[in-house]
């Protein structure tokens, strides 16, 4: 049977869930198998979305596949290439904080993150008065002139990010790609030994996905210590102009986590956000459960203090935790002009929810009705089900 291998894979991949370390209840399970369900939907699109002759560009992850703490506020696309062709990508900028392109010589594994190769953003290339812009991706000795850039030896994926601040006003853009000597042409017909090999690999795409991002957090967050967050630092993996704080949190019911954070006018985006132990991003269509900048409110001394709490404590920056006792914490800045320090980043303290009135410095603008909160609830289920037809 063509597929016998992906149904051996699914099977082995289950197990993995049910063994993870923090798979300890109904509600872990329970999130262990719909990451499951999205990872066998992600495998198996990647899979056949392997087509270095006539690429196109896929969803790397989404709200419904979701993989390595995931951003709620970007749209992440890649499309696989090869060293030795050349590539165009084409698009129309749209109006999001950020919009950036980086190339990778390989993917995830549970061993290594794949090294950069090349990344940059939108402030160093040509875009015309439409916002629309062609570039090309090529072997070296192919990258003079504007737009043009070197596909180093061992090039393998491209990825795209555009990335959101204000999920109502701002909005995504276009974005193609093509092999530039196979535009008009077409690929040969499928074959059943194509499509056996295709199941095959899903299998192996799937099983290294859920092994990958099982040991990724011990790499990064896990021998932090707990109920705290590091300094800014550039992002590990090559981002050009992306610097992150990161931490992992324990929490009772009855303490609530207060991370304090300066405004940053020189970041276009800034973004918060908790992720659960399967690393990926809790519910943040149906639940405040990561802020921007623009989302978050701004107390008078120019910091924005976000609550992170189970129970709700009437508060605008509450990030709700979702029932997850544990879980990581992600900042990260996007498009900077330069570099971070200690002091734009955030401190944490920990205080009983009873204490929020007296402790939390500006309590009682940040508080919202029932009704206010209801509406913000309302205007991301809107904004997510926008950005992710768009």
């Amino acid at each position: 049977m063509a597929t016998q291998s992906f149904v051996q894979a699914i099977a082995e991949a289950e197990q993995i869930i049910r063994s993870a370390p923090h798979a300890q209840t109904e509600q872990d399970l329970a999130e262990g198998l719909d990451y499951l369900a999205g990872s066998i939907k992600a495998s198996l699109h990647l899979a056949w979305a392997y087509e270095r002759d006539f690429p196109f560009f896929v969803a790397s992850t989404g709200p419904y596949a979701k993989l390595g703490l995931d951003n709620p506020d970007t749209l992440y696309f890649h499309a696989y290439v090869r060293d030795d062709a050349e590539y165009v990508v084409t698009g129309r900028r749209g109006t999001t904080a950020d919009l950036s392109f980086q190339v990778l010589n390989g993917d995830y594994s549970p061993a290594r993150s794949p090294d950069s190769l090349t990344a940059f953003d939108d402030r160093d290339i040509e875009i015309a008065a439409d916002g629309s812009y062609e570039l090309r991706f090529g072997p070296p000795g192919t990258d003079t002139g504007p737009n043009r850039f070197a596909l180093a030896p061992g090039s393998a994926m491209l990825i795209a990010r555009e990335v959101s601040s204000d999920w109502d006003a701002e909005r995504p853009g276009e974005i193609r790609i093509h092999r530039a000597d196979t535009l008009g042409s077409a690929p040969p017909p499928a074959t059943v030994e194509k499509m056996t090999r295709r199941y095959d690999v899903a299998g192996r795409i799937l099983l290294t996905r859920l092994r990958t991002f099982l040991a990724f957090p011990q790499w990064h967050y896990l021998d932090l210590p707990v109920n705290t967050m590091t300094e800014p630092r550039l992002t590990p993996g090559g981002l050009a102009t992306q610097y992150s704080s990161v931490g992992h949190y324990d929490l009772d019911d009855d303490q609530v986590m207060v991370i304090t954070v300066p405004a940053c006018a020189d970041a276009p985006y800034h973004g918060f956000q908790l992720g659960s132990l399967w690393y990926v991003s809790l519910d943040y269509i149906n639940h405040q459960t990561s802020l921007t900048a623009d989302q978050a409110r701004v107390d008078p001394d120019g910091r924005i203090r976000y609550v992170v709490s189970e129970r709700d404590p009437g508060l605008a920056n509450w990030v709700e935790r979702t029932g997850h006792r544990r879980g990581f914490l992600q900042f990260r800045w996007q498009r900077l002009a330069r570099d971070l320090k200690a002091d734009d980043g955030p401190t944490v303290e920990v205080m009983p929810f009873d204490a929020l009135p007296q402790r939390l410095p500006h309590h009682d603008r940040q508080r919202v009705t029932p009704q206010e909160w209801a509406d913000r609830i309302s205007a991301r289920q809107t904004a997510v089900a926008r950005r992710m037809l768009g």
